[in-house]
């Protein structure tokens, strides 16, 4: 994740912003905005758009509530829409690095942001909708802009970038949260933020009908959640789904899920969820944060895990993505799936040096896995075969958490007689969250960052997707590029390999014994 908010901060520092004064409106039925226009790109921004009533107070842990209940901005005027809104409140696992208490961000942060090209190809523009990663306790809708996938679209498409309540705030589910609120509550801002922007896509040139969601790691996961979310519906609010490196962090069973509710409790000083609505915010916060230091030094979560996430509740989420996919329930729409070559790496303890270390951290992810499981795994995983515990550990965690979870999906959707297409991505520093410069990064010039070729392919790769929902189909930029077969076209489950000297379709590398062996575990147990 550091690697990846290196880029993203880079990123930003290059984009040229015109002030706000003067800038394009964007009207809606309840409000206006005033935006900001980019000369050298050619796009026009509108930042911080509130989807949903801020979730403070009384509606901490309840579902989203909608905009336009309750509000007064019809007597406000133009609205300045021309800088970042606030980020949701931060957590940080105590592995991954330094924290501050109180933690960045602010709860009243349900905001998204729109980008648009200046010179529409036509008035009724695909969306691409953004749903941030960062291990569901941090990022931001900010960090990956849409400007370079809007310039090499030709007008084409517009980009959608959004928030949701992260850590505790989002992702606390026990007993008393779901008899007095929600579980799950950021998987329904989310679900909230794609039908604001379905309800309101005409007034700023899109295609209700034609929205894709796109997310990388814990917006992988996310894409993955929207797809299961009540099972899978029928008609849910977009057409096609691109999961980047799908994040598929253990769902915690209803006995850690209590833990983790004491644990905050215990740390803000309460007896039960009134208590923590009534909390002033730095106050909560600061005992979210502190509850990341007390959760891990008393082994209810481990390194890589990011400890809040989504959960089984019953009904938002029915059952656990692996029985979720094999039973077909989810929502049927092409699907684009990725992963990047070493995903594990930077979720493994480079300190993690023994056997007995590397058991003891399998017992901490997988509490109710026997010995059956960790033979089984050092059978597929045979330790002769890696330099190291920590690039064995590294492997199997990556295998686990993203590279299978790839696997699932794209075959999942085969069953099910839908398109897909899954990428293999060697490229770049082929850790997690490498295809992000080739996708979302520019240079001054407005070019691709990274290898330009490699660039220049993955979005037209991605934009044909959006647009046509098959990657082969349009190609913006003209550059010349290998035919991506659907995943199973008759002739085995084939991805797209991409490395700095050659792309081509293989056989998907992880439809193999090791996904097999997890995909078969009932690992994650519910009370």
């Amino acid at each position: 994740m550091a690697a990846v908010a290196k880029f993203l901060a880079s990123t930003l520092a290059l984009l040229p912003l015109v002030s706000a004064w003067g800038g394009p409106l964007l009207t809606l039925p309840y409000a206006t905005y005033e935006g900001i226009y980019d000369t050298t790109t050619g796009v026009k921004s509108y930042y911080g758009i509130r989807y949903a009533q801020p979730p403070v107070g009384e509606l901490r842990w309840q579902p989203p509530q909608d905009i336009e209940l309750n509000n007064n901005y019809a007597t406000q005027g133009a609205i300045d829409a021309g800088t970042f809104g606030p980020e949701c409140t931060q957590g940080v696992p105590f592995w991954s690095g330094p924290f501050t208490l109180p933690p960045a961000g602010s709860e009243d942060c349900l905001l998204l942001n729109i980008q648009v090209p200046a010179y529409p190809a036509h008035d009724a523009l695909p969306i691409l909708l953004q749903i941030h990663g960062g291990g569901y306790t941090q990022g931001n809708g900010t960090g990956l802009p849409g400007d370079a996938l809007i310039m090499q679209s030709k007008g084409n498409i517009i980009y959608v970038a959004i928030q949701y309540r992260l850590s505790a705030y989002g992702f606390l589910s026990s007993h008393e949260v779901r008899q007095n609120g929600t579980a799950n509550a950021g998987l329904l801002d989310q679900r909230a933020a794609i039908q604001w922007t379905q309800r309101y896509a005409k007034h700023f040139g899109g295609d209700p009908s034609k929205i894709t969601i796109i997310g990388g790691s814990a917006g992988g996961g996310s894409v993955m959640s929207q797809l299961i979310m009540h099972g899978g519906v029928a008609d849910p609010p977009f057409r096609a789904s691109i999961a980047e490196y799908p994040w598929w962090q253990p769902f915690k069973n209803d006995s850690t899920l209590e833990t983790q509710y004491r644990q905050l409790l215990n740390a803000a000083g309460c007896t039960d969820i009134a208590c923590l609505r009534a909390l002033d915010e730095t106050s909560l916060a600061t005992a979210t944060q502190e509850v990341y230091v007390t959760a891990y030094a008393a082994g209810s979560y481990g390194y890589g895990d990011f400890y809040f996430g989504p959960s089984v509740d019953g009904q938002i989420i029915a059952d656990l993505p692996s029985n979720e996919f094999k039973q077909g329930h989810f929502s049927k729409v092409p699907l684009l799936v990725n992963r990047d070559g070493y995903e594990g790496v930077i979720f493994s303890n480079t300190s993690m040096t023994t056997q007995e270390e590397e058991i003891a951290d399998l017992k901490n992810l997988f509490p109710y896995a026997g010995q059956s499981f960790i033979n089984r795994l050092y059978e597929l995983y045979p330790l002769s075969a890696f330099n190291s515990t920590f690039f064995h550990r590294a492997q199997w965690f990556g295998d686990f958490i993203i590279d299978c979870p790839s696997y699932y999906m794209a075959s999942a959707m085969v069953d099910a007689g839908l398109p897909a297409y899954k990428l293999l991505f060697y490229a770049g520093s082929e850790l997690h969250g490498a295809t992000g410069e080739y996708l979302y990064g520019n240079n001054n010039d407005g070019t691709a960052a990274g290898n330009d070729t490699i660039g220049l392919i993955m979005k037209d790769w991605y934009l044909s997707f959006t647009t046509s929902m098959n990657p082969n189909d349009v190609s913006f930029s003209e550059t010349p590029k290998p035919y991506w077969s659907a995943y199973n076209d008759g002739s085995g489950m084939l991805a797209m390999s991409v490395n700095y000297t050659q792309m081509g379709v293989v056989t998907d590398f992880d439809a193999n014994a090791q996904c097999d062996f997890f995909h078969g575990q009932s690992y994650v147990v519910r009370n």
